[in-house]
C-alpha cells in the first residue's frame, strides 16, 4: 500500500470511529494531512476542518495538530466567514465546539484576532478568548468613543 492509499485508510478509519459513533476509538490511528468537510442538510458547504495530524479520542472528540478551521456562510455562494488557525485543539463533533490552550488566531474580513487559551462555538458564531487577546479591526468603527 502506497503513502497515499495508507493516508486515505488512516482518515477512512478516523471518520468511521468519529462519525458512526464507535466505542473502541483506539484502533484508528491518527491520521496525517487530515480533512473533513462539513456540509448544511441543503448540501451547503459549513465548514471544513483540516490538520497537521488527528487523533480520536471518543467517538463525538478529534484532537488536532495544526488545526486549520475554515467556516463558510452555509449558503449557495460558499463565502468564507471564518478561518481558525491553532497549533493543537480540540473538536467536538456533535457539538461543533473547537477549543485550544495554545495561541489562535480567529480571521475575518473585518477582524484579526490572536490570544492563547480560547473557545469557539460554532452553533452560536461566537469565539472566546482566555488570555492575551489582541484584535485588529480592518473596517471602520467611528461612533467607538461616544
Amino acid at each position: 500500500m502506497n503513502w497515499s492509499r495508507k493516508t486515505l485508510a488512516a482518515g477512512a478509519a478516523l471518520l468511521l470511529a468519529a462519525l458512526c459513533g464507535a466505542e473502541d476509538t483506539s484502533i484508528a490511528p491518527p491520521a496525517k494531512n487530515w480533512t473533513l468537510p462539513l456540509f448544511t442538510k441543503e448540501g451547503y458547504r459549513q465548514m471544513t476542518l483540516k490538520g497537521a495530524e488527528v487523533r480520536p479520542v471518543t467517538s463525538d472528540r478529534v484532537d488536532i495538530s495544526g488545526l486549520d478551521v475554515t467556516v463558510f456562510s452555509g449558503g449557495p455562494e460558499a463565502k468564507v466567514d471564518t478561518v481558525i488557525l491553532s497549533p493543537e485543539a480540540s473538536f467536538s463533533i456533535n457539538e461543533k465546539i473547537a477549543r485550544g490552550d495554545q495561541s489562535v488566531r480567529l480571521i475575518r474580513d473585518d477582524v484579526d484576532v490572536t490570544g492563547v487559551g480560547w473557545t469557539y462555538y460554532y452553533n452560536e458564531k461566537k469565539a472566546l478568548i482566555y488570555h492575551d487577546a489582541h484584535v485588529v479591526f480592518h473596517s471602520g468603527l467611528p461612533d467607538i468613543l461616544r
